[in-house]
């Protein structure tokens, strides 16, 4: 039986745990090919050791996103190696500081927006000619319920999701006729250690796994797939379209 992603390529950040390690498993056994990119060379190895016990493939890439020339150096890798690129995973991320805004000081606020903006940038541009390589380019970028929330004491967090959001809509209007979906997915309260981090009082036994999210993830990666510029809501099971501010 043909799996739904054979001989699909597919690029995952953050992949070395939480959400991005889940869904490279997810994707893997659905067939595709993961390139898996974190900076942790121990977290990879044993995302590769799971992928291989489920009979998939992985390439590793040791990397840490804010090298945007490493980036740029993967997307010539690909290029040469594939001709294409099938999937791409925007995971990564970083929770930054829980302070009031008049605390923070200006390298913690460069760090998040590094991660959480310019990297993701970085990746479209590098990546979107290869997308488009593909009969059916799918990109999927995890944002959050921050973003629209706007807590208090995670300023930097929301405002950098909030960057995202804007940057993902905008490269789906742009390739909004052609073959490439794009897409954003929130995924709400997770077990996961950046969730820990940010809300450590909370029960993590209380909170959906890493892969119940992915299995949502995966089908907006698929071919079939067919919206774009929307927001899958994980935790309403729902498929959003933006709105203007009521």
């Amino acid at each position: 039986m043909t799996k739904p992603l054979a001989s699909r390529i597919a690029l995952v950040t953050g992949a070395s745990r939480g959400i991005g390690y889940a869904t490279s498993v997810a994707l893997a056994k659905a067939g595709a090919h993961v390139v898996a990119v974190a900076r942790t060379q121990g977290g990879l190895e044993e995302l590769d050791d799971e992928i291989r016990k489920h009979g998939g493939s992985a390439t590793l890439v040791p990397l840490s996103l804010t090298d945007y020339e490493g980036i740029a150096r993967l997307g010539a890798a690909l290029h040469e190696r594939h001709g294409k690129l099938d999937i791409l995973i925007g995971n990564a991320g970083s929770a930054g500081p829980s302070s009031p805004l008049g605390h923070i000081e200006l390298k913690p606020w460069n760090d998040v927006m590094a991660i959480n903006v310019t990297a993701n940038f970085q990746l479209i541009r590098c990546m979107d000619p290869l997308l488009r390589q593909s009969d059916a380019g799918r990109a999927v970028f995890v944002t959050s319920g921050v973003a629209h929330k706007a807590n208090a004491y995670l300023g930097p967090y929301a405002a950098s999701k909030a960057a995202l959001e804007a940057l993902v809509r905008s490269w789906a209007n742009e390739t909004a006729n052609t073959a490439l979906r794009v897409n954003l997915f929130s995924p709400g309260p997770i077990r996961t250690r950046m969730r820990a981090q940010v809300f450590p009082g909370e029960d993590p036994m209380t909170l959906d796994t890493p892969d119940m999210a992915a299995e949502f993830i995966v089908p907006m990666c698929g071919p079939d797939w067919t919206e774009t510029g929307k927001l899958y809501d994980y935790k309403a099971r729902t498929l959003r379209n933006f709105q203007p501010p009521a």
